[in-house]
């Protein structure tokens, strides 16, 4: 029988769960994630080929139930002389459409801290100081259109009311647009007056009118890597997404609570531009403020 001696033993090689501190000193900024989060003041923009009309434009507003939970122990990645010893929080969610109470989205996934890296335990020689990788968090998706995403990005914290910039709705359709071709999104913001059709973000800012912010955790992500089923690719062939989550802290009257604003967009792709080469560029934007239960 062969038998190992003197071999020091690799660090958590069996993985136990920590306490609640231990979890969230491994998550990171993750930990302020934790928890479930509501809101009903969510939209969904996004356009889709429309046959012989071109495309059709679809606005929804909807609520939207956000669990994430810690994975109890840190996951070990080996890289012979150093480890990074990954801390993930699962999550889920659900969005329900306002108007008619169906279920318009589901998603599962992983958000992942990177930034913990250091010498592998079975190294007997010292090693310098580690630094962390340039894009210390991830985000892993899944959705039931036959999508995923791995977006990778920072996090930092602030003060105060974050600085949601801008963003804008309007397509990617070349120099030479018809006439009235985008009428659509005109018409939209008669019907939606809530919602900024034009610049979906303001409306994230309007949201905090009234409300005093304290620490804010900021986590900025984005891919031009997406993994498509064939059906997807051949018909929008999304090619970007990106996003931006805020956790804050929120003072409104007598009343503090935590609040989760995040906006994302995934860039379609389909029917030609108008004076130029390739396909028109149709932002799917997704916008919502909700509530730690």
């Amino acid at each position: 029988m062969q038998t190992f001696q003197n071999v020091p033993p690799l660090r958590n090689f069996v993985r136990l769960a920590g306490t609640n501190a231990q979890i969230e000193e491994e998550l990171g900024p993750l930990a302020a994630l934790l928890g479930t989060w509501k809101g009903s003041s969510g939209w969904n923009l996004v356009a889709v080929p429309n046959g012989a009309e071109g495309f059709l434009l679809l606005i929804q507003n909807y609520t939207e139930t956000i669990n994430f939970t810690a994975v109890s122990a840190p996951v070990p990645n080996r890289g012979g002389t150093i480890e990074q010893m990954v801390g993930a929080v699962l999550y889920d969610l659900v969005v329900t459409d306002n108007l008619t109470g169906g279920v318009l989205h589901v998603e599962n996934g992983m958000w992942l801290n990177l930034s913990h890296i250091e010498p592998q335990k079975v190294e007997l020689t010292a090693v310098a100081p580690i630094a962390p990788p340039s894009q210390t968090i991830a985000r892993q998706a899944s959705i039931p259109h036959g999508d995923a995403v791995l977006v990778l990005g920072n996090s930092f914290i602030s003060q105060g009311t974050p600085a949601i910039a801008d963003n804008s709705s309007t397509p990617e359709a070349g120099p030479n647009v018809p006439l009235g071709y985008l009428d659509q999104y005109l018409q939209a913001q008669t019907k939606f007056p809530d919602f900024d059709v034009k610049n979906p973000n303001a409306t994230l800012r309007k949201a905090l009118t009234n409300q005093q912010i304290g620490k804010v955790t900021t986590f900025v992500l984005d891919t031009s890597s997406l993994l498509n089923i064939p059906f997807t690719t051949q018909h929008v062939n999304p090619n970007n997404f990106n996003t931006t989550f805020w956790v804050e802290e929120v003072t409104a009257g007598n009343t503090s609570f935590l609040q989760l604003q995040y906006t994302q967009q995934t860039n379609f792709n389909f029917l030609p531009r108008f004076g130029e080469a390739g396909l028109i560029m149709w932002p799917h934007i997704n916008i919502n403020t909700l509530v730690k239960q």
